[in-house]
Parts: structure tokens; sequence; C-alpha cells
């Protein structure tokens, strides 16, 4: 199915929860449903991806808090340049599992200003056409946390999630949407196809 233009939908949320699992059931919606589809995911795999991810792994080490933010920056333009831009140019659904919210919520609970941050990231980065934000209670993210993996993150201690939530919390938008993860996946899947559906449903009515 043809689209006259790209959209860049984002999902967001702390972890646990079943953001990424959302995120490939919606991708497979779409291509079902005949929709060019690219779907990303942040960190990247990339050089400064990489880096990030090490610091999720063994800790942050030497690098200073400015530092990660710097990575988490030039990881975020090298998407942009390499697969986000060039895909909405095509007039693709990008679909993409964290984005720069992620860095205001997450940095931000280190304690630089998130609305900063953000104003930041969209000199390059493109704002999201529908940003999902799911959510559920942390007692619920770190049950789903300590069931699915061995060990636990840097970024996964819970007086620090509560202050990435909290941040989360603030954000407001139009193309904001706030979706409970608590019900079984496949309602909160049904729930975010219409959000998409109704994102969508607005170009058919456009054109």
């Amino acid at each position: 199915m043809k689209l006259d233009r790209g959209y860049l939908i984002a999902l967001e949320g702390v972890d646990g929860t079943g953001k990424s699992t959302q995120c490939a059931l919606l991708a497979d919606y779409l291509e079902s449903a005949g929709y060019p589809v690219v779907r990303l995911r942040e960190p990247t795999q990339g050089v400064w991806g990489q880096k990030i991810r090490k610091i999720l792994t063994d800790g942050r080490g030497g690098v200073t808090p400015e530092e990660e933010l710097q990575y988490f920056i030039n990881d975020r333009k090298e998407d942009v340049k390499q697969n986000i831009a060039p895909a909405l140019e095509q007039g693709k659904i990008v679909l993409i599992d964290r984005y720069y919210y992620s860095t205001a919520a997450y940095q931000g609970a280190l304690g630089f200003d998130p609305e900063q941050i953000i104003n930041d990231n969209e000199v390059f980065a493109p704002r999201p056409d529908l940003l999902l934000i799911i959510e559920v209670s942390l007692d619920e993210s770190f049950r789903r946390i300590e069931e699915g993996r061995d060990e636990i993150s840097s970024f996964e201690k819970r007086d620090y999630l509560e202050k990435v939530r909290a941040i989360f919390d603030t954000f407001t938008g139009k193309h904001i949407r706030r979706i409970d993860s608590t019900p079984p996946k496949d309602e909160v899947q049904a729930l975010l196809q219409q959000e998409v559906n109704a994102l969508l449903g607005l170009k058919e009515e456009s054109s």
C-alpha cells in the first residue's frame, strides 16, 4: 500500500513495559496490511550505539554523564542520516523502539534538563508523527525484567527508574498517546493499532 509521505512512529517507556514486543507486533501488523515498514531500535548497532550498550551492560566506568549524553546524540545523528531520513523520504513507515524522548527521560534523571535535550535533538531529528508511550507500574516492570533477563543493567535500578518514569509523565503534545500495557499483549496491541490506524486515516481523509 503506497503512502503519500513517510510516517515516523516512536514507541517509548521505561524498561519492562513490553515496548519492544509491541513494536515487533506492530511492524508485523503494518507489513501484513501492505505498508512499507522500516523497524529501527536505539541505541543502534553502530559505533556509538555499541559504546552505549557497553555502558548498559558493564556500567559507566570512566565515562562522564556529559560524554554519555553525547554518545546518544552521535548515535542518533547517524541513525537519522543513514536510516530514518532516507526511509521517510521513500514514503515508508518508520517504527522506532526508543528515540530522543528516552534520552530526555533517562539522561534527565541524571540531572540534565529534559526539555533542553528534546530541543537539541529536534534540531536534527524529525519529530515523530505519533509517539506511543507504553506504561505499566514499576512493580510490573521489574517483574518482567527479572523474568526475561539474567542480569539487570545499570539503567534498571528502581530509584532511577522512578525518576525516569516521572519525566516521561511530563511529556505533552498532540502527537503523544499513552498506552497501559497491564492487559494481555494482544489487547495492548489492539490499542496501538487503533492509534496507528487513526494516524494513517488522517492521511486518507486529506488525500
